[in-house]
């Protein structure tokens, strides 16, 4: 039961500072669960999010789920469920009934000014990470570029898009698997 706890309040501390979304709490989390607590290792952390991103749903809940249920059942992923959303419940509702009275005040406006480049870093840094850890070289580089540009420039929706990533992580599997059923008949070959 104790662990329980420990993914709460784990989750809790990371969903109440942080800012930007589930792809900003990715450095947060990393640290909390594989550097500090040491409850998944880093190469499987971010085999993780590969798979949490691919999902329907709510980054920051669906990672959550995952790892709290990685490490401690059902009650593990309730847990750090609920450790992940109720500050953003909790701060929402305060700001929902405060920024209501105050938003059109200069300062509030240079405040969100402020926080917009933090976010953006927030989120930058882990897609960095990720970058590295996915292992994209040089010459699979063209891989997430073309994605960007059909989502990005032509407007293709991002669906579509991982349909045809794993259509044509497919077929290239497919095409690898048989030349070297090729190669290996060849060398059988006397």
């Amino acid at each position: 039961m104790k662990i329980v706890f420990q993914l709460f309040f784990t989750f809790f501390k990371i969903g109440a500072f942080t800012l930007g979304g589930g792809y900003a709490m990715l450095s947060m989390v990393e640290k909390a669960v594989v550097d500090k607590k040491q409850w998944i290792p880093s190469d499987e952390f971010w085999d993780m999010i590969a798979i949490v991103q691919s999902l329907p749903g709510v980054f920051a809940v669906n990672t959550a789920l995952y790892v709290g249920h990685r490490i401690a059942g059902r009650k593990g992923a309730v847990a750090a469920m609920l450790g992940a959303i109720i500050p953003s419940i909790v701060i929402i509702l305060l700001l929902a009934t405060i920024f209501r009275e105050y938003r059109d005040m200069p300062v509030v406006e240079r405040i969100f000014k402020g926080i917009r480049p933090c976010v953006v870093a927030l989120i930058l840094a882990p897609s960095l990470r990720m970058i590295k850890s996915a292992k994209v070289t040089w010459k699979t580089a063209i891989i997430p570029i073309a994605a960007v540009f059909l989502i990005w420039w032509c407007k293709v929706s991002p669906v579509i898009v991982i349909i045809a990533a794993i259509a044509g992580s497919l077929i290239y599997a497919l095409v690898m698997e048989r030349k070297m059923k090729q190669t290996a008949k060849k060398e059988a070959e006397p």
